[in-house]
């Protein structure tokens, strides 16, 4: 088995990628393409094939999509870049690279999404089955471009095994995602949640998605305890702003995944269930 990987060189990516040689069966080989080879080297060094092209280019994936069984597309533009690179990347690139993989014979389609696409809260845990209600306050190019890459992906002829795994906050393994919260965390109320998801587990539920033979269509992953922003502050060791504890919560169930689905049908249990967990192990 042959998997292209995208997206190698950013902070999913890095992390998923050596885990997904780890654990490979003999004869299995995995491609990546990258934009820099400088940024590849480390790639090769543990056995992978690395193609340097740019995502954006139809021609380099005809070319990277040659030969594979599957794609994992972990690509993705979203905090700190503009609208039109969060769509170019998110949802125009995606699309490209699924008819890419549809004209080259692949037979599996990992697509990685996001938690978000889900929009608004349901009062209780989403899931796979609720419909996007787009325009809550977390909502912009990225989620709305990820989203529209599912759809897009999921109405595409010829692209017959497709799995999307929506993932939460991603941290850990040095991940400076955990501390760039508390740049926004003051301005949510304290006791709103956030779905977390340590980048071991993240990497587990991928791979799962990529070779359960019975998978198919969305799958949420994350770890079993949201935190509120009250737990993150007392967590990095900072007093919870008095504005925060004044807000109210509209929704404490938003953006909080159900994981039943990939727990029954694919085996999923995080090895990493909490944020707390992941401080005692050392592994933040």
């Amino acid at each position: 088995m042959l998997t292209l990987v995208t997206g190698a060189t950013g902070q999913v990516g890095r992390r998923f990628v050596p885990r997904l040689l780890q654990s490979a069966a003999a004869g299995d080989e995995v491609r990546v393409l990258v934009r820099d080879a400088t940024r590849g080297e480390r790639f090769a060094e543990l056995g992978a094939q690395v193609l340097v092209g740019d995502l954006r280019d139809a021609e380099v994936l005809g070319e990277a999509t040659a030969g594979v069984d599957a794609v994992v597309n972990v690509a993705a533009a979203f905090r700190g870049v503009p609208d039109e690179e969060a769509r170019a990347v998110n949802r125009d690139a995606a699309i490209e690279l699924g008819r890419a993989a549809v004209a080259s014979g692949v037979r599996r389609f990992v697509q990685v999404s996001t938690g978000l696409a889900y929009g608004a809260g349901r009062g209780r845990a989403l899931v796979e089955s609720d419909e996007t209600v787009p325009g809550t306050h977390l909502w912009g190019a990225y989620p709305e471009s990820k989203w529209e890459a599912e759809q897009a992906l999921g109405s595409m002829e010829g692209l017959n095994d497709l799995r999307i795994g929506r993932l939460p906050f991603v941290y850990g393994d040095g991940d400076p995602h955990l501390t760039d919260v508390m740049k926004w965390a003051p301005k949510w109320p304290a006791m709103q949640r956030l779905h977390m998801g340590h980048h071991v587990d993240v990497a587990q539920g991928l791979r799962r998605l990529l070779y359960a033979p019975g998978a198919h269509g969305v799958y949420n992953i994350a770890d079993d305890a949201p935190v509120t922003m009250v737990d993150l502050f007392q967590f990095h060791g900072l007093p919870v702003p008095r504005e925060a504890l004044d807000m109210d919560v509209p929704d404490p169930w938003h953006g909080v995944m159900s994981t039943t689905r990939i727990r029954h049908e694919l085996g999923y249990r995080p090895l990493i269930p909490s944020v707390w967990s992941a401080r005692e192990a050392g592994v933040l």
